[in-house]
């Protein structure tokens, strides 16, 4: 049901103005910017609980280093989405909205998928620092 409701917000947004969608990208971009403050706290976590440099740990070292590149990557690819609505809405040609809205549309999907993934990761941390 859930997936439905997102489905039909997507669907609406992506007929809404451009300037909704821009909104949209910049929540995104404040969504990743905590993200990575999130990953800094759970470094700061696992260093301070334990300090004994486990395979589990040193795992979830290498996931969080993971995790702060797959953020860097998607946040460039946002920065560029709106620096193509900038030359779509300066009117250069060769550019469509249509193309706009489909890359829209695949970020969206990204962030959904990365959001569930990183939610598992927070998941697997905190069941982690639990048992320390």
């Amino acid at each position: 049901m859930k997936t439905k409701i997102l489905n039909q917000k997507t669907e609406l947004l992506l007929g809404a103005g451009l300037d909704v969608l821009h909104q949209e990208s910049r929540e995104w971009l404040e969504t990743v910017a905590f993200w990575k403050d999130e990953t800094k706290f759970f470094s700061y976590l696992l260093r301070k609980k334990d300090s004994r440099e486990s395979d589990f740990t040193i795992m979830l070292s290498n996931l969080d280093s993971l995790h702060k590149s797959l953020f860097d990557y998607l946040a460039d690819d946002i920065v560029e989405h709106e620096k193509f609505l900038a030359r779509l809405e300066m009117g250069e040609k060769g550019l469509s909205d249509g193309a706009y809205r489909k890359k829209h549309r695949k970020l969206g999907q990204q962030m959904q998928i990365f959001g569930r993934d990183f939610k598992e990761f927070k998941k697997m941390v905190f069941g982690f620092v639990k048992k320390l």
